[in-house]
């Protein structure tokens, strides 16, 4: 868990918003016991989630692929090379929706605009440096033109079937 107080904070304020936000057919399935919390997240996304990622073409029309999530400091960060076609979605059309379903277990649902982070970003050497750490390597040696994206969340709900369980 890498994320501040205020940042947790935030983060459990964008979730109850979010989730005021929300249609009733969700919150009945997403019910006061199932709804998590700021701090539940923080504690239960760690590590590598696969996330889907979902973009949209220069024609409206959806495309979804899988990446490499990574939960830190209340937002969803991962890779991609530069040339694929999610990047070049995300180039022109930023906004983005991703979730996280592990099972039944537990389900991340999140919406907002991807950033594109370069080594120049005051974020990035911490990234990098919990990239590295995970993975054993830097994204950067995987292949020419790894992009660094991060997702700014203005929606998101987490949801737990059985919080007893995480």
């Amino acid at each position: 868990m890498r994320e501040t107080t205020a940042e947790i904070t935030a983060l459990q304020e964008l979730l109850d918003a979010a989730y005021g936000r929300s249609t009733e057919h969700l919150r009945s399935i997403v019910t006061g016991e199932r709804h998590l919390t700021a701090e539940e997240l923080t504690q239960v996304l760690t590590g590598m989630c696969t996330l889907n990622l979902a973009t949209v073409t220069a024609k409206g029309e959806p495309r979804i692929s899988a990446v490499d999530g990574h939960f830190l400091h209340g937002r969803w960060v991962f890779t991609t090379a530069d040339a694929a076609a999610k990047a070049r979605h995300l180039r022109k059309r930023p906004a983005a929706s991703v979730s996280y379903v592990d099972g039944e277990r537990i389900g991340v649902f999140s919406h907002g605009q991807v950033e594109f982070l370069t080594a120049e970003h005051e974020d990035f050497d911490e990234i990098e440096q919990h990239l590295v750490a995970h993975y054993g390597s830097s994204p950067t040696t995987w292949a020419d033109g790894i992009v660094y994206c991060r997702l700014q969340p203005h929606w998101m709900v987490g949801y737990a079937f059985d919080k007893s369980k995480l």
